[in-house]
């Protein structure tokens, strides 16, 4: 039920947008052309393009774009953050290449860490509350769907009260590794957001257990914690079908320190059983707490990052395919 493709948030080197020094970019990467060569090669069916590239295309190119996915059959999706992006470019790049999604992440906040904001947590949720309310009318106008992402910010509950309040328009893309970021389990979270998701990332993490809390270590999708069948099941109740792609997580590991005081703050108080059933979640397929968690990205071997975000992506599809989940040919 799931029209499995791509995204290049777990190919940042490999495409360019990540890199060391300023910009900080990886003056060597694939860009756009080869985000589409892998694509073609994983056979996806969904494909989230960056704004960064779209914005500085012509009508011309955005036209030209959207042939050429038509004829690969790869649906589009735009993506950008609501906290920096250009809604207007946005908009104009959807309706120029076809797409009905426009996928955002909310806030700049990682790990649940809503502490790190200190007292501007308020102030980041009033402005994310601003903007879908002024964004949404104008995206339903123009046909348009804005999908909001848990980024490792806003627990479950708190993403169904957005879409109730903005109606229709506003939509959630479940990253699935995401809910571990804000204390939840992978199957707890999705039964509450289920009937309002509107596109997934599939993202998987091995979890490492730590005295502040646990560690999530980017890893292959369908090699982590995340139960994918049966989270997938409870999707399927909701939607016969659904646009996702495959999304390793950073190359950065996310510590999530649930374990200290200070994480809590700005935080509801929780239910100790629905804690409970996020840390025994966390347990399946852990990672032994001296392993070493380190990317070749921290590791600063960055001769290796082609080649290990690759094999990733690919084993990434391997899995998917072997479970069912993604349609296509196997990969050597």
């Amino acid at each position: 039920m799931l029209e499995v493709g791509l995204n290049p948030y777990g190919l940042t080197y490999f495409l360019g947008l990540q890199g060391r020094g300023t910009p900080r970019a990886n003056p060597n990467g694939r860009g756009l052309e080869g985000f589409i060569e892998l694509a073609e090669e994983l056979g996806a069916r969904t494909l989230e393009i960056a704004e960064a590239w779209l914005g500085p295309l012509s009508d011309a190119e955005l036209l030209a774009l959207r042939d050429r996915l038509h004829r690969l059959g790869m649906t589009p999706v735009v993506s950008s953050g609501l906290h920096h992006g250009d809604f207007d470019i946005c908009v104009s790049a959807a309706k120029a290449l076809g797409a009905r999604l426009i996928r955002f992440a909310l806030t700049p906040i990682l790990c649940g860490d809503r502490a790190a904001a200190g007292e501007r947590w308020p102030e980041l949720v009033a402005n994310v509350r601003e903007k879908l309310g002024a964004y949404a009318p104008r995206a339903a106008a123009e046909g348009l769907t804005i999908v909001i992402e848990n980024h490792q910010d806003f627990t479950s509950r708190e993403l169904v009260a957005f879409c109730e309040e903005f109606g229709p328009g506003v939509r959630i893309v479940y990253d699935t590794g995401n809910s571990f970021p804000v204390a939840e389990a992978p199957l707890d979270f999705t039964r509450v957001i289920a009937p309002h998701v509107a596109y997934v990332h599939l993202k998987d993490y091995r979890v490492q257990w730590t005295d502040e809390g646990i560690r999530l270590v980017r890893c292959a999708i369908g090699d982590g914690a995340v139960p994918f069948k049966e989270l997938i099941a409870i999707l399927a109740e909701h939607h016969p079908t659904l646009p996702a792609v495959l999304e390793p997580g950073a190359l950065e590991a996310r510590h999530v320190r649930l374990f200290t005081p200070d994480w809590w703050r700005g935080y509801a108080p929780k239910d100790a059983r629905a804690l409970a059933a996020c840390l025994l979640a966390a347990r399946r397929n852990r990672l032994p707490d001296d392993a070493d968690y380190r990317t070749p990205w921290e590791r600063n071997a960055d001769h290796e990052l082609v080649d290990y975000e690759l094999a990733m992506i690919r084993r990434s599809a391997a899995n998917m395919r072997t479970a069912g989940i993604m349609e296509g040919r196997a990969l050597a």
